[in-house]
């Protein structure tokens, strides 16, 4: 969310503050409520009114902590960051982003509070305006990012600072974090969402191939090249490049990179003729660069201007509170809409469980296999021993019991029941109720 200009209230002669802010807020394209220093709601703008208000009640006279959140006490006692509490430290604006409760369920939204002044210098009220973040959502669903923890809201807020720039964006994350998705995340939230979002996949690309698919070639610049054929950096024009795994980009190649990102300007293969560049960066790695450049292999001219907004992705065991939800997210992707796919309680309990070093991707594997097996559209434990981990298992669960289903190690053991089930990780009476399912004795 773009910083608002500074709030300049002067009200006419004989008008009351109050009624000056009403008037102000009227006027306000985005929606904006007045709050007084007691967390008391005393007037909301019709955008307000429009995107945030709700048909059985009026939000007048209302605490605002209760309105977004259904809290009981202010948010700083709630254990969230207060914007009220903190623009009464700073005396000052703050932004903050939380997930309130709207008419249409839970949602990201952007919140900017300014303190009001009287005359001699005391906060009389607070103007605080908001705004919904489209690029991600609280609630199931087919496609984009989802997520509602502290640690996935933390990244959508830098998202949210850096997008309406020009800066260089550098996302940083381990493998399956959904960087990609992120990038275009940051894309679609910039003045350059209307433009073209191009990836450019740095990995296994030679040296030859990197500069061919970047700036394009001329006809006959090498064996093969039957034509003009323009690159990535021409296609991306007045949009977004994304290079994903920019770690992989060969060392001769990083100098080329970098006259690009610093010129603006490149040439095509086979031509000495100049062309002109239009777009915002966006690079992601799950390498160290920092570790890359000790070793020479990363070039640290070109590492500051790539990293001017470095973003860390957290792995999806910092943000356990998501699984759930992405869980939901998945299902629905996986069904298609052909059928509909649930998860029983207990297999969903697995899975929360589960260390997920492949993290967000190897989840969505594992839930797209398990689903080939849930022949009445519900997965269970079943389904999920059916459906191997990628990298390792649930706790408690040894590697050998995975992948295969329950009558298969059921038939391999040598033990007592008491032992198969702590061997797969769940009770001896689900056990026993599965095997009967199973129709084993």
């Amino acid at each position: 969310m773009p910083t608002s200009p500074v709030i300049h209230i002067k009200p006419s002669p004989g008008e009351p503050m109050m009624q000056s802010l009403v008037s102000f807020l009227e006027h306000e394209m985005q929606p904006m409520i007045v709050l007084d220093p007691a967390y008391n709601i005393l007037a909301a703008n019709v955008a307000y009114r429009r995107q945030f208000g709700s048909i059985e009640q009026s939000v007048i006279g209302q605490k605002c902590y209760r309105i977004s959140h259904h809290y009981d006490a202010p948010c700083d006692q709630a254990g969230e960051h207060c914007p009220m509490k903190k623009a009464q430290e700073l005396r000052g604006p703050d932004r903050v982003l939380h997930i309130h409760h709207t008419p249409r369920g839970p949602e990201h939204v952007a919140v900017e509070l300014r303190p009001i002044f009287d005359a001699g210098g005391t906060i009389t009220a607070y103007v605080e305006r908001l705004e919904v973040v489209r690029s991600a959502s609280a609630k199931p669903s087919e496609e984009g990012l989802v997520g509602c923890s502290a640690a996935f809201n933390r990244v959508l807020a830098a998202l949210q600072r850096v997008a309406p720039s020009m800066l260089s964006v550098l996302l940083l994350g381990e493998s399956g974090t959904g960087k990609e998705l992120f990038a275009r995340a940051v894309h679609e939230t910039s003045d350059r969402a209307a433009g073209p979002f191009v990836v450019v996949d740095c990995s296994g690309l030679t040296e030859t191939l990197f500069e061919s698919e970047l700036f394009g070639h001329e006809k006959g610049a090498f064996t093969g090249a039957t034509s003009r054929k323009p690159g990535l950096v021409d296609t991306a024009q007045g949009g977004t490049l994304f290079l994903d795994e920019i770690g992989d980009v060969p060392l001769s190649m990083q100098v080329k990179l970098l006259r690009l990102i610093e010129s603006g300007t490149f040439r095509r293969v086979g031509s000495v003729e100049t062309q002109h560049a239009n777009f915002r960066l966006v690079a992601a790695t799950h390498k160290s660069l920092e570790t890359m450049m000790a070793r020479g292999e990363f070039r640290q001219d070109l590492y500051y201007r790539i990293s001017a907004f470095p973003i860390a992705l957290p792995p999806l065991r910092q943000r356990p509170e998501d699984i759930a939800l992405l869980v939901q997210s998945f299902l629905r992707r996986a069904a298609g809409g052909k059928r509909t796919l649930t998860i029983d309680a207990e297999a969903m309990a697995q899975l929360q469980q589960r260390a997920w070093p492949g993290n967000i991707r190897e989840l969505r594997n594992v839930l797209e296999r398990a689903s080939l097996y849930a022949d009445d559209g519900v997965i269970r434990v079943e389904q999920l021993l059916a459906a191997p981990v990628e990298q390792g298992a649930a706790p408690g669960m040894p590697p050998s019991a995975v992948g295969a289903p329950l009558a298969e190690v059921h038939a391999s053991f040598g033990g007592t029941r008491k032992e198969l089930a702590a061997y797969l990780g769940i009770s001896e009476r689900t056990l026993y109720r599965r095997l009967k399912a199973l129709g084993i004795a």
